[in-house]
């Protein structure tokens, strides 16, 4: 969700003057439409949506700014990681808002970005100033088919943006998948999933009790949402042996000091939050293939 709370920037005018002209209402896709909407007081930012749904913001002259609050708490995590460049993988791509931050953050970073919408991503990459492979690859296909097929061991990061409509689609929320994650990511690495919610949580509890059967895990969202007063955005985060220190006091800094503040749940207090809710498993039989945005 946006944070409503951003700084004005303006580009360059070399930086204007090279970008592509945006298009005017939906454009058709592989699954339905895309369409950008300028903020009439900012004309660097853009809203992307996906067949009507917000699905990424970006600032065309700032990629490191992230206007989603769930997107500013998975940059929180992925900062914790030692210095340097990443291999991350985004399951979900649309805008790639948070593949540009890393790059911009983290030059030399190596990532791959999937979406089931080939049209969807052939348009971001036209539209905008993306990093060009090997940097930044774009892959159509369903996300948990593309993880299955990466190395052992060969990613930092693994983000699960995915949504068709306003559901993370099931196959990417069930123990087996998250086995997937664990054998993807490196020793260290950070598993970041973006879960939609509404009272009583239900959704997120039993993403956080799925994660955990392979991974360490914490859960990060804003105070008001962890008391279930409303829909929202909560970031599940997985980490592999030697990840970064989720209950320490770096990401609990970093969290308070953003437009709006979040918090995050380990330990006793994420046990009570699970209250013995069950881990998410696969339906018997081959796993479906996804038809909607990932």
């Amino acid at each position: 969700m946006p944070s409503g709370r951003r700084s004005s920037r303006k580009a360059s005018p070399s930086a204007a003057s090279a970008r592509v002209p945006l298009p005017d209402g939906p454009v058709p896709t592989s699954s339905g439409t895309v369409e950008l909407v300028r903020d009439p007081s900012d004309p660097d930012a853009v809203t992307l949506l996906v067949n009507g749904v917000p699905s990424s913001h970006l600032d065309l002259s700032d990629p490191t700014w992230l206007e989603f609050e769930y997107m500013q708490h998975m940059a929180a995590v992925v900062d914790l990681l030692p210095p340097g460049p990443l291999d991350a993988v985004h399951l979900g791509a649309a805008a790639c808002a948070l593949p540009r931050r890393v790059e911009a953050v983290r030059p030399g970073s190596r990532q791959l970005a999937v979406d089931v919408d080939e049209e969807l991503l052939r348009h971001v990459r036209t539209w905008f100033a993306l990093p060009r492979s090997p940097r930044l690859r774009l892959r159509a296909g369903d996300g948990r088919t593309v993880l299955a097929g990466l190395p052992d061991a060969s990613a930092d990061v693994v983000v699960r943006d995915a949504f068709a409509g306003d559901a993370t689609p099931a196959h990417l929320t069930t123990a087996e998948f998250v086995a997937q994650v664990h054998r993807v990511l490196r020793p260290g690495g950070v598993y970041l999933a973006n879960c939609a919610d509404r009272p009583p949580l239900a959704l997120a509890r039993a993403e956080v009790a799925t994660t955990a059967t392979a991974l360490d895990v914490a859960l990060v969202a804003e105070p008001g949402q962890l008391k279930g007063r409303r829909y929202g955005n909560l970031v599940v985060v997985g980490t592999r042996e030697g990840g970064p220190d989720l209950a320490g006091p770096a990401l609990a800094r970093a969290l308070r000091r953003l437009p709006v503040p979040a918090t995050v749940l380990t330990g006793d207090a994420l046990r009570s939050f699970v209250a013995g809710a069950a881990p998410r498993r696969d339906a018997p039989g081959p796993v479906p293939p996804h038809a909607h945005p990932a």
